[in-house]
């Protein structure tokens, strides 16, 4: 999957705020909100630029996807959006970054998850509808990379024992 312009160009300033920061996690997480706050960018491109840059400095893809989903959800929450969908453009992001890296998706796909309903719920909106975004998300950006990425993100919401799993589910099947 080739990266988009934008993302490149995000992932390209990301990398550069990031780098030689004593505090890789903390910068990167300024880094997404900045990116989110400061214009009309879309947070799933932001989402896999924070994915990639953070790659690049040496962090892993869970604890990446955790921390710019998160931060690009409350980028949104800070400026009044809709946090819901938010949560499934990050979710999405997540999958597109994970893909681009050659990454485990169904790792991703939990992980973004996991984040997103944590977030929105943080936000004291519905986390009931933050899981059917998120996976659905997930379940839809997985199957534009292909079958196989498809069924691996599906097998992986299906069972992981800290998601809701009568909503992902009910998800799934609606997808």
């Amino acid at each position: 999957m080739a990266l988009s312009s934008v993302v490149t160009e995000l992932k390209d300033t990301m990398v550069a705020t990031i780098r030689g920061a004593s505090d890789v996690v903390t910068a990167l997480r300024d880094a997404v909100k900045i990116q989110v706050t400061g214009g009309a960018k879309d947070v799933s491109d932001v989402v896999a630029a924070g994915i990639l840059s953070a790659k690049d400095a040496g962090v892993t893809l869970v604890d990446a996807t955790k921390d710019t989903v998160s931060a690009g959800i409350m980028a949104v929450s800070d400026t009044g959006g809709d946090v819901v969908t938010a949560s499934g453009k990050a979710v999405s992001g997540a999958i597109m970054a994970a893909s681009e890296v050659g990454e485990d998706l169904g790792a991703a796909a939990v992980s973004a998850v996991e984040m997103a309903i944590d977030a929105v719920g943080q936000t004291g909106k519905s986390t009931a509808d933050a899981t059917k975004e998120a996976v659905t998300s997930a379940v839809g950006a997985a199957d534009g990379i292909g079958t196989e990425a498809g069924k691996s993100v599906r097998d992986a919401l299906t069972a992981a024992a800290s998601l809701p799993r009568d909503l992902v589910e009910s998800a799934i099947k609606g997808s």
